[in-house]
């Protein structure tokens, strides 16, 4: 069983003051399924390319096998895919690749259609496939969820259940479970490997959480109890010693021998205070020693403003059109205040059309669309392309309030460094959580997020679930994450 070896990494970018990595060192088999599991910002796609040695480190990082990136990318996608697999994979025999696609329920006619013209999904698919076909290659996947409906996840968890030799970077706890059998996760003080998946990883840091809790509870009173004996005895001390200092020499009981008697009572009392001491001392150093990787997740405080009516918004018989084509018909559902519907469907189908539609853009349809006039909407749009300039230029733009802005962002863990940064210098899972917190500070009546979630790391995810939960707002959503669509959805519209 090879192992790949990562010894004293240590890594900053250039021109900053914070180590992403300081002084790290672990083991990976390298037919483990690794699942890798982080906050946003904490490094994980900064490690997978120091594995493939991007930038200049400090430390030692050893494998026995080369490292192949997930995804990887395609200059010219007017070529037929076919004649990508052939340039990425020169000895590809044709049978190998065709089972591969079967098992990702890919259909053949793929092969033989210019790459660009693949959905999302299929272009996804088809990389898994040629990865995997390359052989003595340690795997580094990067979130392939992002473009995959629920359906799509699915099947390419069960394919990677049937594979090892792979880091996976994914937020979506229902996909790890499916297709992992370790966890490397990035806490806020350590790296830390465990055998299991996700829900095995969060039921033991639960444990582990709840327990140095308690602990840090109980030596929080040991500390305390101590620092009031070592002031009784401090004082205790200081007045043997006054004793023994001011006792008069001419007059002493020699019988009794009174002076000697005050110095071995002074020095015994100094002594239990230095004992004390030095009990609280070890304390206070075990107690540091405690909570150094709990997350602190405050809750998300939602205040959407009461709507005078029964009805936010109503749909009747609703069919969307691209030019002439049909995308989807027969679109029926109503939303009252309180609300929560999931839009479900494979990709492509017109979920993301309805909400623009919506939201006022020009889309042809069919039916009734009823929408009060003085129903404020929040939208949440996939794309995070076009987002620049400070977090005080984006609040004014939105209109919403810096202030509470910037404190939503503190509860979704951004740090005081991100708030100096550009919008544009941040993650995609950075980018989705501004997108978020903006949503939340907006006076509106029905939140509209489509696909909200993509690149947002599980513990936030988990602080928004717990939020729409406590605060029920009105929501019109499509997310693929199923864990969160059972948790918080009331209604499922299936398209």
């Amino acid at each position: 069983m090879a192992q790949i070896a990562v010894s004293h990494l240590t890594f900053a970018y250039e021109g900053s003051y914070d180590n992403i990595f300081e002084d790290v060192s672990f083991r990976i088999d390298t037919d483990w399924k690794l699942g890798f599991i982080g906050r946003n910002g904490r490094g994980k796609t900064t490690f997978l390319n120091l594995l493939q040695g991007k930038y200049p480190y400090k430390g030692v990082i050893t494998s026995p096998a080369d490292f192949s990136y997930f995804p990887f990318p395609v200059s010219d996608k007017t070529r037929l895919t076919s004649e990508i697999a052939e340039e990425f994979c020169p000895d590809l025999e044709l049978w190998k690749l065709l089972r591969e696609m079967d098992r990702l329920e890919v259909p053949e006619d793929v092969l033989y259609r210019p790459f660009g013209t693949l959905s999302n999904g299929e272009q996804t698919k088809m990389l898994l496939c040629l990865l995997f076909l390359m052989e003595d290659r340690f795997l580094l996947i990067d979130e392939p969820t992002n473009h995959l409906d629920l359906h799509g996840r699915e099947i390419v968890s069960r394919y990677l259940n049937s594979k090892r030799g792979f880091i996976l970077v994914s937020h979506d706890r229902a996909f790890l479970d499916g297709c992992i059998d370790h966890v490397l996760s990035i806490n806020k003080a350590d790296i830390e490997i465990q055998q299991g998946n996700y829900s095995t990883w969060a039921e033991n840091r639960a444990r582990q959480d709840a327990f140095e809790a308690g602990e840090n509870e109980k030596l929080m009173k040991e500390i305390t109890r101590l620092r009031r004996s070592a002031a009784e005895k401090s004082q205790w001390a200081d007045k043997s010693e006054r004793e023994k200092i001011g006792a008069d020499p001419n007059n002493v009981d020699t019988k009794t021998g009174r002076r000697p008697w005050l110095g071995e009572k002074s020095r015994k009392a100094n002594k239990r205070a230095k004992a004390i001491e030095v009990r609280q001392e070890a304390a206070i150093e075990e107690k540091t020693g405690l909570l150094k990787n709990l997350e602190r997740s405050d809750p998300v405080k939602i205040i959407q403003p009461a709507f005078s009516g029964k009805t936010l918004l109503e749909l009747r018989d609703v069919a969307l059109f691209y030019g002439e084509r049909e995308i989807c018909s027969g679109i029926t559902f109503r939303m009252e205040p309180g609300s929560r519907i999931a839009l479900t469907g494979k990709n492509g189908c017109g979920k993301s059309s309805l909400l623009k539609l919506l939201c006022g853009e020009n889309i042809r349809y069919t039916g009734s669309v009823i929408k009060p006039d003085r129903l404020r909407i929040s939208y949440v749009p996939q794309d995070t392309s076009g987002m620049h300039g400070t977090l005080a230029e984006y609040a004014l733009q939105y209109g919403v309030d810096e202030e509470r802005f910037r404190a939503m962002l503190g509860k979704l863990d951004f740090s005081a460094p991100q708030y100096r940064n550009r919008i544009e210098d941040y993650s995609d899972g950075q980018k989705k959580k501004v997108l978020l917190a903006r949503s939340l500070c907006e006076d509106a009546h029905l939140y509209i997020w489509d696909e909200p979630l993509n690149f947002v790391d599980i513990l936030s995810r988990i602080q928004i679930e717990n939020a729409i939960l406590t605060y029920r707002p009105a929501i019109l959503f499509v997310e693929h994450d199923k864990v969160f669509c059972d948790r918080t959805a009331t209604e499922i519209v299936h398209f």
